[in-house]
């Protein structure tokens, strides 16, 4: 993966930033928001890309 398209997820529920994907960014302006597995809460919960 590029460097510069890699994005953080953070997870909504417990905060915890647990998550990497990728975005293109030029074409994507708002940030991403995906439901993914968090490792903590154990479940599917929303995360919210970060800085």
């Amino acid at each position: 993966m590029a460097r510069e398209n890699l994005v953080k997820m953070k997870c909504e529920v417990c905060k915890s930033i647990n998550n990497f994907t990728t975005r293109n960014k030029k074409k994507l302006k708002e940030k991403l928001v995906l439901k993914k597995h968090c490792k903590k809460c154990k479940k599917h919960t929303v995360h919210k890309e970060m800085k």
